[in-house]
Formats: C-alpha cells, sequence, structure tokens
C-alpha cells in the first residue's frame, strides 16, 4: 500500500523541517512550499523532497494534488492569505497544524517535553546529546542546528523522543510528554496570550500532563515538581567557576553527585539549560558518569552564543530576540571578554514584541558600549502604527545608531568595539558571513 503524499505548508522553517524530515524516514513522498529557499531546503531536497518557492496552487506538484492521497500541514506563521493553504482548503485536503502532528508522534514513544521562552533549543540539543552519550536511541526534534549531530532532527530509535514544547500559539497542548522540563516563563507572545497571567496559566496546564515527580523546574518557578538552579534546588550546580574558558561544577541532587564536570560552552544560562537536561537524564536513568563525558563533549547550537570569529575581533551570532535573552548574551561577553569594548547589533523580530517590551529592551541594550539597531523583522505580523525600532534608542546611550541593514559590515568595521554580539531572530544571520569577511581582510596597521 503506497504510503500518503505530505505537503508542507512553510516546509523550510526548523520546526516544520524536522517533521518533513521524519516523514522521509518514514517513506512517504514530502513536498513543500518556502518563499525563500535555504540551507534547510536545500538539506530537504538532498533528502528527497520537492521545494517550491511559488505560493501558488499551479506549482503543486502533480503527486500531491490529490485529497485522498494527500495531507497538508502547516504552520501558523504561514499567512491567512496564503494563497495554497486557501487551495487545500477549498479542495477538501486533511490539514493539521505542525503541533497536531508533533502530538500525534509524540504517543508513539516516551516523550521528553522542554518547556519555557527560552532555553528550549539548547536544553532539548544537550538532552539529546547527554541521552546518546548514555547509549539512548533517540527521536529528537530540535529547534536549531546542534552540531553534534549536525541538524535539527535525528531519528536513530524509540527509546525516546526529545522535542521542544513550543508555547507560540500554545502549541504544546498537543504533546503527550511523559515527563517536562520548563527552564523559563517571562513573558512573551502577549499577541497570542494578551497578558503575562494567561501565559503563565498556560504553562502551568502543560505541566499538569505529568505528576511532580517527571517535572524538572527551574528553580524559583511557580510550578511543583524537582527543581534546578544554580547552588539552589533539589538538583543543583554547586562550585560553579571557569577553567581555562570552560565552565567547570558540581551536580548534586538528593541521590547522586557529580563532581568537576565540564561545560565548555559559554553563558551562565547555559549552565541553567545543562542542569535541566542533567536532571531530566538522571531522570530516566542515565549514568552519571557517562552524562559527565557527554556534557564534556556538547558542540553547542547554531546562533545560540556561536563564536564566528576570534581575531581581530571576537563576534557571536546569537538569536536572542526577547530583552532575558540579550541580557543573556550581555551576561556570557561579560563573563568571558571582560576587558574587550562590546557592541551589540539587534535586529528586532515582530511590531508586538517591540512594542510590549520597550523597556526591557532599552534596558538590555544599554549594557553594551556601542549599539547598532536595525529595522523590525516583521516575520508574520503587518505593521503596526507608531512601532519602529527608534522606539529602542536609549537616549542617554550616545553611541546607538539605527541603520540600514545593507551596511552593517563596514558600520562594524568603524566601531571600535573589540567583541561584537550580532543579535535577532529574524534574517541578520545572514550578515553574518558579509561581516566576518569585511573584518578578516580589515587593515590594522
Amino acid at each position: 500500500m503506497n504510503k500518503a503524499a505530505i505537503f508542507f505548508v512553510g516546509i523550510g522553517g526548523i520546526g516544520m523541517s524536522g517533521v518533513a524530515q521524519y516523514f522521509l524516514s518514514k517513506g512517504h513522498p514530502v513536498a513543500g512550499y518556502d518563499r525563500i529557499i535555504t540551507p534547510i531546503t536545500q538539506r530537504l531536497v538532498t533528502l528527497g523532497a520537492q521545494i517550491i518557492d511559488v505560493d501558488a496552487p499551479t506549482a503543486i506538484p502533480a503527486l500531491f494534488r490529490d485529497p485522498k492521497n494527500t495531507k497538508v500541514v502547516y504552520t501558523p506563521a504561514i499567512p491567512t492569505n496564503s494563497q495554497l493553504l486557501s487551495y487545500f482548503k477549498k479542495k477538501g485536503f486533511m490539514l493539521d497544524k505542525r503541533a497536531v502532528v508533533i502530538g500525534k508522534i509524540s504517543n508513539i514513544m516516551p516523550c521528553l517535553a522542554v518547556a519555557g521562552t527560552h532555553g528550549k533549543t539548547t536544553t532539548s540539543a544537550l538532552l539529546t546529546h547527554l541521552l546518546r552519550s548514555c547509549g539512548k536511541k533517540i527521536t529528537a526534534f530540535l529547534g536549531g542546528i546542534a552540531a553534534n549531530i549536525n541538524g535539527n532532527f535525528l531519528i536513530e530509535g524509540d527509546d525516546f523522543m526529545v522535542v521542544e514544547a513550543d508555547e507560540f500559539d500554545r502549541s504544546f497542548m498537543h504533546l503527550q510528554p511523559t515527563a517536562i522540563a520548563l527552564t523559563s516563563m517571562d513573558a512573551d507572545h502577549l499577541d497570542i496570550y494578551g497578558t503575562e497571567n494567561e501565559l503563565s496559566k498556560t504553562f502551568n496546564d502543560f505541566a499538569q500532563k505529568v505528576c511532580d515527580e517527571k517535572r524538572f523546574i527551574a528553580h524559583g518557578l511557580s510550578v511543583k515538581g524537582n527543581s534546578f538552579g544554580i547552588e539552589k534546588g533539589t538538583h543543583k550546580v554547586h562550585n560553579l567557576r571557569i577553567i581555562d574558558g570552560s565552565y567547570v561544577f558540581d551536580f548534586v541532587t538528593p541521590t547522586v553527585s557529580i563532581l568537576n564536570i565540564v561545560l565548555p560552552y559559554p553563558g551562565e544560562h547555559n549552565v541553567m539549560n545543562a542542569a535541566a537536561a542533567l536532571a531530566m537524564a538522571l531522570g530516566v536513568g542515565c549514568d552519571p558518569a557517562q552524562l559527565k563525558v557527554g556534557l564534556s563533549t556538547f558542540k553547542g547550537v547554531d546562533r545560540r552564543f556561536s563564536i564566528r570569529l576570534t581575531s581581530p575581533k571576537v563576534v557571536v551570532d546569537d538569536y536572542a530576540h526577547h530583552p532575558t535573552e540579550l541580557n543573556a548574551v550581555a551576561d556570557a561577553l561579560e563573563a568571558f571578554y571582560p576587558n574587550k569594548i562590546k557592541l551589540g547589533v539587534f535586529q528586532p523580530h515582530l511590531f508586538s514584541r517591540t512594542r510590549d517590551f520597550v523597556a526591557g529592551f532599552k534596558q538590555a541594550l544599554a549594557r553594551f558600549d556601542e549599539v547598532l539597531l536595525l529595522d523590525i523583522y516583521p516575520a508574520r505580523e503587518l505593521p503596526i502604527e507608531g512601532i519602529t525600532s527608534a522606539l529602542l534608542i536609549d537616549d542617554n546611550h550616545g553611541a546607538t545608531q539605527l541603520i540600514d541593514k545593507r551596511i552593517l559590515p563596514e558600520m562594524i568595521a568603524k566601531s571600535s568595539a573589540t567583541a561584537i554580539a550580532i543579535m535577532g531572530a529574524g534574517d541578520i544571520a545572514f550578515e553574518v558571513p558579509a561581516v566576518i569577511e569585511i573584518l578578516k581582510n580589515q587593515n590594522y596597521a
């Protein structure tokens, strides 16, 4: 019997592409639309997917035109006026959101879900790497490109499924987790939730999907369960220090202590992410000695404090798009490069998020010696009157400039900064290679 064809509307997204890879691995014909051809979509093509970059029903490959044998998966990030979505609905295709599909997959095997407004991707990647280090056969859906697996998807077996539990659009409520980690509950996605209280309530509702013993919660959050933290919680990082450019710490739980763990990944927020992953891995029976070795070989996640250049200047590329995340980048720069002049380059993501967190963004950006702001990346949103990047300019911070993205490399080259953080969840990452090139070729004589 032929397997159903699957068409993805928005196939190039980091989450959607992982699901597409899952169905490719199961032998399904896969095709999809995305408006931009990227390394992610190019990789999908090498795996056997057909990709179109035109939002037009006439571009749909012939195999995917039969409603009886084609299922359609879409992301809420796709505009409601999408011609493809309208066509599939009108013709009676079976449509599911990505969250629904992931929820169905989570019923197949024990599901370890990582939730939180920050830290999901790195914690999920850490957990995947730790479980593999302990010999577990994993299926993983990650929200970033993990260096240890060179991708955002892994299928080696069904001992466990590791998945990011995405709070956007309440997507995580479709999951059927066996255990959860909750890294943070800062206000975000207020365009969806309306208030911080509603967001917090939804996180609590998600946590209720498992019993207290199967929850691993960042210390201080208003959710019952095992807690993790730095010198706090039932599962705590103790004696944290920096040695030879890596974090070293002990991990102490009610039943075990792992001494002198090495984490070769900058940022104290990543120590918290490691604590979450360690706690969860111990909770499903991993060997402490194997976990210690595993953590020391973690290579990180693309655009999560990714160091792109170390000389003549340090360049860090980061997905940060929320004030808390900008502060985490600033903390890491201060810890690892205390004597360098720091430049923060920021492309705000979403008009609504910019509007909701003006004060927080200004406070976080003020921690950099110099700031370059780009225009807001709209993603799924239409402009909001009066909401621009200019709102984030702090009159008391004289070294802040709003610039055109096209001149970003030369503006960075002119800066006196010696440590540069390029931050944002939009298309700013595409500018990093040009920045690296101009800095490498710069004449410092």
